[in-house]
C-alpha cells in the first residue's frame, strides 16, 4: 500500500504550493506520486464544487456539509484509494480535517458531535491520512496573502470572502484537532518564506516515513 498526506490549513497558508513542492521532492527521491485536491478532483467532483464555491447559489450549512462529504467519497473511491492499492504516495489537498474545521466547527454545526463525525469517517471509506500537515498562520496573515492573490488576479471563492470570525474558528478549530490527534496531524509553521516552510515539511516527512 502507499501512503495518503493530507495537506490542511486555512485559505492562504501556503499549502496548495508546499504540496507541490513536496511531490517534486518525494518524485526527485524515487516515489511514485499522485497529486490531488478536495473539492473537486473528478468529473462529478467538479460539478460539485461549482455548487460549493462558485456562490452562485449558497447551500445552507447542513447541505454544504454533505455535499463535501459526497464529493469525498467519490474521490476517494475513484482516486485515493486506487492509487494507494497501487502503491503510489498520495498528496491530497484538504480532507476530512477541513470539513471538520470549516463546516463542523466555523459553521457551527457541532464540533464535537459524534453522529457528525462519524459521517466524516464514513465519507472517506475507510481510508484514512498516514499523516497531515497542518498548516498554521495567523489569520491576519493568511487574509493579505488572500487580498495580494486576488489583486493579482486571482478570484476568491465563496468560502475565501467569509467574514473575519468565520476564518478565526477556521484555524482554532485546526488548532484543536492537531491537539487531539498528535501522532497524525503535524503542526508547520506557515509564517517564513516558501524555503523554510519547505525544510520543515521535509524534515517532518522523513522523520515519519525514515526517508
Amino acid at each position: 500500500m502507499g501512503k495518503l498526506i493530507t495537506f490542511e490549513g486555512g485559505d492562504g497558508s501556503g499549502k496548495s504550493t508546499q504540496l507541490r513542492l513536496t511531490a517534486d521532492w518525494l518524485t526527485s527521491i524515487g516515489k511514485r506520486i499522485i497529486t490531488t485536491f478536495e473539492p473537486g478532483d473528478t468529473q462529478l467532483g467538479a460539478k460539485i464544487r461549482q455548487l460549493l464555491l462558485s456562490g452562485e447559489d449558497v447551500p445552507v450549512p447542513e447541505c454544504e456539509m454533505l455535499l463535501f462529504l459526497a464529493d469525498r467519497a467519490q474521490h476517494v473511491r475513484e482516486v485515493v484509494q486506487p492509487a494507494l492499492q497501487r502503491g503510489d504516495w498520495v498528496l491530497c489537498d484538504r480532507y476530512s480535517d477541513s470539513t471538520l474545521a470549516y463546516q463542523l466547527a466555523a459553521r457551527k454545526l457541532g464540533a464535537a458531535d459524534e453522529l457528525l463525525r462519524q459521517m466524516l469517517t464514513f465519507a472517506e471509506c475507510g481510508v484514512t491520512p498516514d499523516l497531515t500537515l497542518w498548516f498554521d498562520l495567523p489569520v491576519s496573515a493568511a487574509l493579505e496573502r488572500m487580498r495580494q492573490r486576488q489583486q493579482a488576479g486571482e478570484k476568491s471563492t465563496r468560502l475565501d470572502d467569509e467574514a473575519l470570525s468565520f476564518h478565526q474558528r477556521v484555524t482554532a478549530a485546526f488548532a484543536s484537532q492537531a491537539e487531539a490527534e498528535p501522532g497524525r496531524m503535524m503542526r508547520v509553521d506557515a509564517v517564513g518564506d516558501i524555503k523554510s516552510v519547505e525544510q520543515q515539511v521535509h524534515h517532518i516527512i522523513r522523520t515519519r516515513f525514515s526517508l
